[in-house]
This record gives C-alpha cells, sequence and structure tokens, in this order.
C-alpha cells in the first residue's frame, strides 16, 4: 500500500507525463487531465482491486472503471502505464497516426487496460450500469466505478441512466463528477448551469458524498469510505471539486487548456513546477 506521500510522487510523474504527451502530439486536453491527476493516481495505485498483469475484458474478479469523459485520455493512459498495464515509452507514440494511444479511448487497437470506447459525452454512466448489473449477475462482489466530467451531465442520457440506476438498485456503482466548474466554451455557469448539484442527485435517488479531488489524502479517505455505502440498494454518486489545469500555475482554474496543448516554451516551464518522480518516458 502506497503511502500519501508516495502518491503524489507517483501524481507528479504523471502531470509530467500528460505535458510531455500532449505537447509532443501538439493536440490534446490537458487541463482536465491534470485536475483529475491525483484522483486517477489515487484510484489505480490504492483504490482500484485489479490486475494490470491479466487484464482481460470482462473484468471478473476484478473491479472496473470506466472513465466517460474520454477526452482526459493522457491521465488515463500514464496511470494505466505506470501502473503496469503497458510500457512507459508507448506514451511517446500519444494521438499519432497507427497509435494504441488515440486522442479518445478505443478498444480496435487492443490496447490493454481499455473496457470501452468512451469520449462521447454522457454515455459513460449508461456503459458502467450494464458493467454493475453483470457483476451481480455473476455474484462478482467487486465494484464498478465512474468518472465524469460536469459539463459532461448537461446530456440527457445521463439523467436517464440516472433513474435506472436508482430504480433497479444498482448498489455496486460508485460515480464521481469531475467537478471543475469549466468546460470548453467557458465557465459551466455561463455556458449551461447545472444548478443545485447535490439537491440533483438525491432527487434522483442517489446517495450523494463530497470530495476534495486535489487533495490526495481526502480522495483516499472519501472514495474508501464510500464502499461501505454499497449494497443499501442505492447507486453512490461523489461530487469531486477539482481546479483544471491544477500542479501548473498558468493552466489552474482556467477554460483555456481544455483543449490546447503546450508548446515548447510552455512545456518547459509547467516542467520545471512539476517533480519527476518515476522518470520520464
Amino acid at each position: 500500500m502506497h503511502t500519501v506521500s508516495e502518491l503524489e510522487r507517483i501524481a507528479s510523474q504523471v502531470r509530467r507525463d500528460i505535458i510531455r504527451m500532449t505537447n509532443r502530439a501538439k493536440s490534446g486536453h490537458p487541463g482536465g487531465s491534470l485536475g483529475c491527476a491525483d484522483f486517477c493516481t489515487a484510484m489505480y495505485f490504492s483504490i482500484l482491486r485489479h490486475h494490470p498483469e491479466h487484464f482481460s475484458m470482462d473484468g471478473i474478479g476484478e473491479d472496473i472503471f470506466i472513465i466517460s469523459n474520454g477526452h482526459i485520455s493522457p491521465v488515463f493512459y500514464s496511470v494505466l502505464s505506470r501502473s503496469g498495464y503497458f510500457d512507459t515509452q508507448e506514451l511517446s507514440t500519444f494521438r499519432f497516426i497507427d497509435s494504441r494511444l488515440q486522442g479518445h479511448p478505443s478498444t480496435l487497437e487492443g490496447l490493454p487496460g481499455i473496457r470501452v470506447a468512451t469520449g462521447s459525452l454522457g454515455q459513460g454512466l449508461s456503459v458502467s450500469i450494464g458493467a454493475a448489473l453483470a457483476k451481480k449477475l455473476n455474484r462478482d462482489e467487486h465494484f464498478v466505478y465512474c468518472l465524469m466530467g460536469d459539463g459532461e451531465l448537461q446530456e440527457g442520457q445521463v439523467w436517464e441512466a440516472a433513474m435506472y440506476a436508482s430504480a433497479g438498485k444498482v448498489d455496486n456503482l460508485i460515480l464521481t463528477i469531475d467537478y471543475n466548474g469549466k468546460q470548453i466554451d467557458g465557465p459551466l455557469e455561463e455556458v449551461l448551469s447545472l444548478g443545485d448539484l447535490k439537491a440533483k442527485w438525491e432527487a434522483f435517488g442517489w446517495q450523494v458524498h463530497e470530495m476534495n479531488g486535489n487533495n490526495m489524502q481526502d480522495v483516499l479517505d472519501i472514495m474508501k469510505s464510500v464502499q461501505d455505502f454499497t449494497g443499501t440498494g442505492k447507486p453512490n454518486v461523489i461530487i469531486m471539486k477539482t481546479e483544471m489545469g491544477y500542479g501548473v500555475d498558468f493552466m489552474t482554474g482556467t477554460h483555456l487548456w481544455h483543449g490546447v496543448p503546450p508548446n515548447d516554451e510552455q512545456a518547459e516551464e509547467a516542467l520545471s513546477q512539476l517533480e519527476e518522480t518515476l522518470g520520464d518516458f
């Protein structure tokens, strides 16, 4: 089991990977990836019960994690490689022609760790519900975790899925919402306000939890405590407050880095703020 300090050091390397991948490709989504680096590091190095060395598409006998907001693929690929799903050197192929590391996660290329193609926003929760129900049918007591973006909640399919999960008592499902308040066109409040998000999910019959996604200790504490609320007849959702671009001062707290890669000078400045802890690819 990794300590909080060790996980923070891994997250620093993950952030370096994000900067280097998007800079090298001259394409990609660094903002949300940086904001979710602590959460994804905690998931793959502490929370998930998974077997990187024996990856299988069905996920039987292990937890399943689905990133619905697939545009933050840089952070996903980084934690997958760093936790042992594939060689870290492959990160250098991100978004290149014929790479297994497509701009959005895809199953076509057979990249270990990817069970569903995501990035067409609004679909991940529906898929996660299906996976969770399959685990119930298989009497598999492992969990299904899903991560969604806050702007993604503007998709109608999300709320259809939310109704179904509650009505169907899908209580082995744990959804996390990356609530950074930003989307590609600007602040959520200016594009399409989500209103009282906690009240909405409670009204849909979910158990609602909150956490600071940029505080490793809080992520560990909340993710572990939510497990105690599973099996009670209600699905669980965590509203995770993060800062887009967290970890790099000039990227933090603005939507401008949602889908814009850093140029060479910006990448150099960003990397100077992030400790290299596991060795760059």
